[in-house]
């Protein structure tokens, strides 16, 4: 009982304190969290709110136009339709993934995959694009069905449209969907926007790109639009008008159907890029619809490289085209003279290696070198003049280094030294290398468009100008061509004379009323047994087949050109890349002629 007492009276004395203490606490409690949600998070929680009434969404910009030099369009824009998800609408966001999957059929994984790299990159209330470029059929079945499924969007944005396809592929290259890393390095990329991924689409992005506008909207609880306001308007990409002629540029890619290389046609006296063209093509559209892994694996193991831009890209044993260099060369040294002789039995001995000519010459001068392609004349000269005056002359040429054409990946070729060979193969330079870098072959390699390049500073007083695409764009001091006035003016009379000449290798590029010069190169790929040397082409397996080369010009009035064709394993130079340059010939100075261009 003492103790029921007891207790009784503990209760009577501490209970109103105990009471009193539970009140103070339950104060602070809620005090705090007040303070919590009222002050400390209170900007966060106020923004919410307004975010959940007031939206802001992104309004997308058209991207610069693509034109030629006469103004034909040659990559415009089209709306398209992307499924997006607003995270704060959507009460069951794993069952809206499913449902995303069934209307698109893209596997399930992929659409919780793509949500899931994309959440962090998107802000509260913001589309978050899941799947682009929507089809016809999807789309109306979205746009019927979406209703009941809260948070879907259908957002259009402008996506872009190359009208000539395969034609001008490597030129303007294509546009696809961001990747995370260059999300990362661009903060004003948004997720699901295009860039330019190759080509003048990769180089001229910042120009080309615009800037995106900003639309406010009000919205009720369930997210449906009560009023918008244009916030900031988007500012359109600048179009950009190419030096590219299209008339040029298709009739290049027709002559080139069936085979694969390289077509290049520049206006010497500005270095503007007229027609450049790599065969095979690939569609680009493919890559802005989005480029399935089975068609992407596809190119990528076409043996033919269809991807591959073989006028910058690829590079090529010069074959005889190289001769130009080196009868320039001998023309500037005081002691050897046009006249001086060779005689060519159809060989060249060096110590214990015989070197073959196509052909027995009999006795060669300068000239007839040129004009009837004697290999024995240039071994001679390449013993005589020795790789290291040959190598700082050629580079000087324009070989061996980048052009600077603004397109991305270019290669700059080779032109071997004694130190590069002792680097590369802990080998010293022998004797043998000097009478294959005379005729263009053994390590040298070059591009096409370095070759037009060199071609056209010939016939323009020796400007080695920067390859443009862009019409009108300032050349800024030129880089001069090493090379006397004499010097030129012998190639280029002899280059008219191969042409001209009964026994010219390029005769086939004769046309009346056009001043036309060419030389003719023939590249091996591999060394062929002598018993297959007077083989048919047909007769020989395709990847073992001789480059074809064709470096010309013409010119008519005050119209110059440079003229340049690259054929892969097609043969001598002249059956193979000859009648793609005549054809170039024909187009320009008779079909743009009754066009009155």
């Amino acid at each position: 009982m003492s103790l029921f007492k007891g207790n009784s009276h503990f209760h009577e004395r501490f209970g109103p304190y105990f009471l009193l203490f539970l009140i103070v606490s339950l104060f602070c409690v809620f005090s705090i969290r007040l303070w919590y949600l009222q002050v400390y998070r209170g900007e966060y929680f106020s923004q919410k709110a307004q975010d959940n009434l007031q939206r802001r969404q992104p309004i997308y910009a058209p991207r610069g136009l693509f034109l030629d030099r006469n103004g034909e369009l040659l990559a415009v824009n089209e709306p398209s339709y992307s499924l997006a998800l607003i995270r704060e609408d959507c009460p069951d966001i794993p069952s809206t993934l499913d449902q995303i999957s069934k209307w698109t059929g893209i596997p399930s994984e992929e659409i919780h995959g793509e949500f899931q790299r994309g959440r962090s990159m998107v802000r509260s209330f913001e589309n978050q694009i899941i799947v682009s470029n929507l089809t016809f059929d999807t789309l109306t079945r979205v746009e019927t069905e979406a209703p009941h499924w809260p948070g879907v969007k259908v957002v259009v944005q402008p996506r872009r449209k190359y009208l000539q396809g395969e034609i001008l592929s490597h030129v303007l290259g294509y546009v696809a969907r961001a990747n995370e890393e260059e999300l990362k390095a661009d903060p004003d990329l948004r997720l699901g926007d295009n860039v330019g991924k190759q080509g003048l689409e990769f180089t001229l992005e910042r120009i080309l790109r615009g800037s995106r506008g900003l639309r406010r909207m009000e919205v009720d609880a369930s997210g449906r639009v009560l009023h918008q306001e244009v916030l900031v308007k988007p500012q359109s990409g600048q179009n950009v008008q190419l030096s590219i002629d299209l008339g040029m540029q298709s009739k290049a890619y027709e002559l080139m159907q069936g085979r694969s290389g390289s077509v290049v046609v520049l206006e010497a006296d500005t270095g503007q890029i007229l027609a450049m063209v790599s065969a095979p093509g690939y569609d680009n559209n493919k890559f802005v619809f989005g480029l399935s892994h089975a068609r992407w694996q596809e190119l990528l193991n076409n043996p033919h490289h269809p991807l591959q831009n073989r006028s910058i890209q690829s590079t090529y044993p010069p074959g005889s085209v190289f001769k130009l260099v080196m009868a320039g060369m001998a023309h500037m040294d005081p002691d050897i003279r046009e006249s001086d002789r060779v005689f060519c039995p159809g060989s060249f001995r060096l110590g214990n290696r015989v070197f073959r000519c196509w052909k027995g010459h009999g006795w060669v001068d300068m000239t007839k070198s040129l004009v009837e392609s004697c290999d024995v004349y240039y071994y001679q000269l390449g013993d005589r003049l020795g790789v290291d005056r040959i190598s700082e002359f050629a580079i000087k040429s324009g070989f061996g280094r980048l052009t600077g054409i603004d397109l991305p990946h270019e290669r700059a070729g080779l032109i071997p030294t004694r130190e590069w060979k002792r680097q590369r193969f802990n080998e010293g330079w022998r004797g043998g290398d000097n009478l294959n870098l005379s005729i263009g072959q053994g390590f040298t390699l070059v591009t096409p468009l370095q070759t037009a390049r060199f071609v056209a500073a010939l016939i323009n007083d020796g400007h080695l100008y920067k390859p443009s695409l862009l019409l009108g764009e300032d050349q800024v001091d030129p880089l001069p061509l090493p090379w006397s006035k004499a010097a030129r003016d012998f190639v280029y009379q002899t280059m008219i004379e191969t042409v001209e000449g009964e026994r010219g290798t390029a005769r086939r590029l004769r046309k009346p009323g056009v001043v036309v010069g060419g030389k003719t190169g023939t590249a091996q790929v591999v060394r062929l047994l002598p018993e297959h040397m007077e083989d048919d082409v047909e007769a020989v397996e395709y990847w073992l087949r001789h480059h074809g080369w064709m470096a010309g010009f013409a010119h008519a009035g005050d119209q110059k050109y440079a003229i340049v064709a690259l054929v892969e394993h097609g043969g001598s130079g002249s059956a193979a890349a000859g009648p793609v340059v005549r054809g170039m010939i024909d187009y320009i100075f008779d079909e743009t002629q009754e066009k009155g261009q």
